[in-house]
């Protein structure tokens, strides 16, 4: 049920394009790779030896990662492809 100037089945297509978009964002997201670190790049505690081994390449402690990923990222603004105000332009 579509309503306004979206025709029948544009919000399951926007909902949809909009998972996609993020799954192909965070596939795209850069893996570790190389010889992990002994100490951490940012605190310089030491690196647990089982994260050197589960994560090759990995440059962080479990402390300073968390906190990289907790902060907030741009996702480059709101899906357009469904956003009348593009259809205005």
């Amino acid at each position: 049920m579509a309503g306004g100037w979206s025709r029948d089945g544009a919000v399951g297509e926007q909902i949809e394009a909009s998972i996609s978009d993020e799954l192909k964002r965070m596939q795209a997201r850069r893996a570790p790779v190389g010889e992990s670190a002994t100490h951490c790049a940012e605190c310089d505690e030491p690196i647990p030896e089982r994260r050197r081994q589960a994560i090759p390449g990995v440059k962080l402690c479990v402390e300073c990662q968390s906190g990289r990923d907790s902060r907030p990222q741009d996702r480059g603004g709101f899906n357009r492809r469904g956003s009348k105000d593009s259809q205005l332009k």
